[in-house]
């Protein structure tokens, strides 16, 4: 009988064993999905803010050129045009380099969702 009774008792040990196992898994799984998920929720409240300012400075920056440029060149309309043909042409630059921007992205991500 004392065979069968260690078995039982490694059998129980196992089972220990396993169990705690699982729980500290699913403890380490959620503190990472928590890590992940604020880590976003950062990036992109830090998006959100810069981005706005940003936005906002680059058209209070295009305003006043196309004011200086009316100014310089005797014609308010003339120089809308200018700049909205510069902006079309930055514009079609960016799209031209989509696949790169979208590289880049997904590298700096991946170092940081996959470490």
């Amino acid at each position: 009988m004392g065979l069968i009774e260690s078995l039982g008792d490694h059998a129980e040990k196992a089972v220990d064993l396993g169990e705690d196992y699982l729980v500290k898994t699913q403890e380490y799984y959620e503190l990472k999905i928590f890590q992940q998920l604020s880590s976003t929720t950062s990036i992109f409240a830090k998006i959100a803010v810069i981005g706005s300012l940003v936005s906002l400075g680059f058209l209070l920056l295009l305003v006043a050129s196309t004011i200086a440029l009316g100014n310089a060149m005797g014609n308010i309309v003339y120089a809308c045009l200018i700049n909205a043909g510069v902006l079309f042409f930055l514009a079609f630059v960016l799209y031209l380099l989509r696949a790169k921007i979208d590289k880049s992205i997904v590298q700096k991500m991946s170092k940081q969702f996959f470490n």
